[in-house]
């Protein structure tokens, strides 16, 4: 079964390439240096070519690379994505993920590093720096070398730290830093930065405590095109055999399950809720819930898909933790019910959706989120459109920062 419509798609992207029509290739003024080429003579091997850095940690930063990545190649610039987590530890990513499993592991250990350190960018602070930097830069650098760009976008705090260090050896390297985040801890912020882009004013005035001459953006959080054209609420229950009077929430937290998913699922499914519960890339929750799915055919489980834009657009509500599913969730136009699960960085978050409107907090025992949901049920309404947002205005303020480091005005 496919994600969404394919055919409403077109629609969409021609309203975004209305925005971004013009601007064609990348081509800098004549006389610009870039990557130690003139823009009026000389090799353009380097020219229009962006390298994005995420991070293996959960989705979210994948999540943001993809939207950006799409974004920049409507504007004529070539991208190309890299895990900097894995170029840290040179080999898949999970010395970090574990590292960061143990930190949230033990209840208030991390919230301790994120609020006391890195937000205030303390002696651990720059020692996670330095640390993840000697080993990230020599790799990056190697990467810079071989496969030459004329833009670096970081997606992750570490990568944005080595790439501010090696900027002085690439002349012409523009560098930019994206962060979701509500409060932009110290490691984000690097002096060799051209450009931060943030999703809040919050955010930018973080920023700014540790670089107050920063040039910094505020610009919407990027959504990925598919949940710009779901399927109705109609469509979407049809396909997944749900009853379209009944009321149905999707239950997800991320590519790691995190919280009571389990027995959350269950106690909806009792209170009548048909349940669209994600497991994510979290295997034991997979297994977990297709078990409970065999005792309740209520409970629809899924492992880690592509599906989301069609369960959203089945649901009446969305419940989930602080991060980018937030924001896809008020594309289609669903509430949202937020569970504290979180630590650190994304209890800052929780504050900064709940300030947003159309969401709740939870507590995370099993009871506590039901009555919450149940609640929340009762008050949503139903979906009067198909999508409540479009991605124009992303668009917009994305090339009007983009055009603060000379990527082309009116894109």
């Amino acid at each position: 079964m496919s994600v969404t419509k394919m055919d409403g798609i077109d629609a969409t992207v021609s309203g975004i390439d209305a925005v971004v029509r013009g601007a064609g290739a990348v081509t800098p003024s004549p006389g610009v240096v870039v990557n130690g080429a003139l823009a009026d003579g000389g090799s353009d091997a380097r020219r229009g070519k962006v390298l994005l850095l995420s991070g293996s940690l959960g989705m979210g930063h994948d999540v943001m690379a993809e939207a950006c990545a799409t974004s920049l190649e409507r504007r004529g610039l070539r991208t190309r994505t890299a895990d900097s987590l894995r170029m840290t530890d040179g080999r898949n990513g999970t010395l970090g993920q574990n590292a960061f499993r143990g930190l949230i592991a033990v209840p208030g250990v991390y919230d301790a590093l994120h609020f006391s350190q890195l937000r205030t960018g303390g002696p651990v602070a720059r020692a996670i720096e330095r640390t993840s930097s000697r080993f990230l830069v020599p790799r990056l650098r190697e990467d810079l070398r071989a496969e030459p760009v004329d833009m670096v976008v970081s997606i992750f705090a570490s990568a944005a730290a080595a790439v501010s260090r090696l900027k002085p050896e690439f002349p012409g390297l523009i560098t930019a830093v994206f962060s979701s985040d509500c409060c932009v801890h110290r490691i984000w912020v690097q002096e060799n930065t051209d450009l931060f882009l943030v999703t809040s004013q919050t955010a930018a005035r973080y920023v700014r405590r540790f670089s107050p001459n920063a040039r910094v953006a505020v610009v919407p959080t990027p959504v990925r095109a598919p949940f710009y054209d779901p399927p109705t609420q109609e469509e979407a229950r049809a396909n997944l055999g749900i009853p379209l009077e009944s009321r149905c929430v999707l239950l997800m937290s991320g590519s790691w399950g995190l919280g009571p998913l389990v027995e959350a699922a269950e106690a909806l499914a009792r209170a009548g809720v048909w349940v669209l519960a994600v497991a994510g890339r979290n295997e034991k929750l997979a297994a977990r819930l297709a078990a409970l799915a065999e005792r309740d055919h209520r409970v629809i489980p899924f492992g880690f898909t592509t599906r989301i834009p069609e369960l959203m657009a089945a649901s009446n509500l969305v419940v989930t933790s602080s991060g980018d599913t937030c924001s896809e969730a008020r594309v289609i136009g669903r509430d949202l019910l937020l569970m504290d699960v979180v630590p650190g960085h994304g209890r800052d978050n929780l504050q900064k959706e709940l300030d947003r409107g159309h969401a709740e907090v939870t507590s995370t025992d099993s009871l506590s989120l039901t009555r919450s949901a149940l609640a929340c049920l009762d008050r949503v309404k139903p979906p009067s459109q198909r999508v409540a947002a479009t991605p124009q205005a992303w668009e917009q303020a994305f090339g009007a920062a983009l055009a603060q480091v000379g990527l082309g005005a009116n894109w």
